[in-house]
C-alpha cells in the first residue's frame, strides 16, 4: 500500500488527534499495519537456530502469518489493531484493504503453522513468552467479541495457535517463581492483564484463578515500589504502572485503594508522571520511550477507572494521561520504521481506554 508519510506527518502535526479514537484518527494510524504487515525485511526473528537448515530459512517460513513488521509480536498487534478499528468503523475507508490483508493472514493453514511452531523447532516453546502471547490472546479476544460472520470465520481459524498459547501458558504460571518487573517485553504484569482480559472474556475460570493467585503472590504485598528510578533507556513499559493496572483489575475498590497508598510514595508518583524524553527517534531502543508514554497514559486511564471520582491519585493519573497523549499522538508517524512498526497499536489501545 502507497501513501504519502509527509502528508500524515502534516495531518498529526496540525493536531488532529482527540482522546478518543474517531474514524479519522482510525484511517491514519492503520496505514502503517496494512504497509508493515507484508514487509518481511528488515526483520528480527528471535529464532533460536539448531542448524544450518534453519539458518537459511526466511521470516515468511517460520511465521507464514505474522512475518512482517520487524517482529512476530509487532505483526500480531499490527492484526489486533486493525481487527479493533474494522469493528469499530465498519465502513472505514480502508476497509477492503483491511479485510484483504487480514483474509491473508487467517488462512487455516498458516496459522497451524503458526501454532506448529512450537513444537517442530527444538527450543521454540519459549518464544515470545509473555509479550507476544499476550498480543496474540488481546487479537483472540477482539475477534471472539466481534459479531460479524468474517470476523467469526478468523476467529476460528485463529484457535490452533490461540489454544497452543494458553497451553503453553498454564503450564509456565505452575512454574513461574519470581516475576519479571523489566520495562520491556519480558515484564510479567503486563502479559498478566491481557491473559486475565482474555480468560474473562472466554469464560475460562481455571486459567483465570490461576492468573490471579499467580498476581497475589507476586505483587499483593508490594510496597514503596521504587519508581523513583524509572525509566531505564530502553522501556516501553512502566514496571510499576503494569503492576498497578493489573492490581486494579483483581482487587475490590477498597482493597486496591489501601493496596495503591502503599505501593506508591510521593517521590515515585512525582517521577512516574514526568514526561518521557525521547532524545533520538531514529534509534530503534530509544524510540521505545514514545511507547512508554502511551502505556503508561493507558495504564492511568485503566487505574483511575478502578479509583472513586474524587480519589487524588486517580484525578492526577487521568489529567497525566491525557498530557502524556496530547504529546506522544503527533510523534508516532517519525518518518523511521523503528517507531512505525508498533506505535499505532499502542496509540490505538490508549486511546480506547
Amino acid at each position: 500500500m502507497k501513501f504519502s508519510l509527509f502528508v500524515i506527518f502534516i495531518a498529526l502535526s496540525i493536531n488532529c488527534f482527540s482522546q478518543e479514537l474517531t474514524e479519522k484518527q482510525a484511517i491514519i494510524l492503520a496505514r502503517l499495519p496494512l504497509h508493515c504487515i507484508a514487509t518481511e525485511y528488515p526483520n528480527k526473528t528471535s529464532h533460536v537456530i539448531n542448524n544450518a537448515e534453519e539458518a537459511a530459512m526466511p521470516p515468511k517460513e517460520l511465521h507464514p502469518s505474522f512475518y512482517g513488521c520487524l517482529d512476530w509480536h509487532s505483526s500480531v498487534h499490527g492484526h489486533w489493531m486493525l481487527v479493533k478499528i474494522l469493528k469499530q468503523f465498519p465502513d472505514i475507508s480502508l476497509k477492503d484493504s483491511i479485510i484483504q490483508a487480514l483474509n491473508n493472514s487467517f488462512q487455516s493453514d498458516k496459522i497451524l503453522a503458526e501454532a506448529n511452531y512450537y513444537t517442530k523447532y527444538k527450543n521454540s516453546n519459549t518464544y515470545e513468552r509473555t509479550y507476544g502471547w499476550a498480543w496474540l490472546l488481546k487479537l483472540d479476544e477482539e475477534l471472539d467479541t466481534y459479531d460479524n460472520p468474517q470476523a467469526k470465520e478468523w476467529h476460528k481459524i485463529l484457535q490452533p495457535l490461540t489454544q497452543k498459547i494458553v497451553e503453553l501458558w498454564k503450564d509456565y504460571l505452575k512454574k513461574e517463581t519470581y516475576p519479571n518487573r523489566t520495562g520491556v517485553h519480558p515484564n510479567t504484569a503486563f502479559g498478566l492483564v491481557f491473559a486475565l482480559d482474555w480468560a474473562r472474556t472466554s469464560g475460562d475460570t481455571a486459567f483465570e484463578s490461576a492468573i490471579i493467585k499467580k498476581a497475589k503472590e507476586f505483587y499483593g504485598n508490594n510496597v514503596a515500589t521504587p519508581a523513583y528510578l524509572e525509566p531505564d533507556g530502553t522501556d516501553f513499559l512502566s514496571p510499576s504502572l503494569e503492576i498497578a493496572d493489573l492490581m486494579s483489575r483483581i482487587l475490590p475498590e477498597h482493597d486496591f485503594i489501601n493496596w495503591l497508598n502503599h505501593f506508591y510514595e510521593k517521590r515515585s508518583l512525582e517521577n512516574i508522571i514526568k514526561l518521557p524524553v525521547v532524545s533520538d527517534r531514529t534509534d530503534y531502543q530509544i524510540v521505545h520511550l514514545d511507547g512508554l508514554t502511551l502505556s503508561r497514559a493507558w495504564c492511568m486511564k485503566g487505574i483511575a477507572k478502578a479509583l472513586p471520582a474524587n480519589n487524588k491519585t486517580g484525578i492526577l493519573f487521568k489529567k497525566t494521561a491525557k498530557e502524556f497523549l496530547e504529546h506522544s499522538l503527533p510523534n508516532i508517524i517519525s518518518g523511521n520504521y523503528g517507531g512505525e512498526h508498533w506505535l499505532a497499536s499502542f496509540a490505538v489501545y490508549a486511546l480506547s481506554i
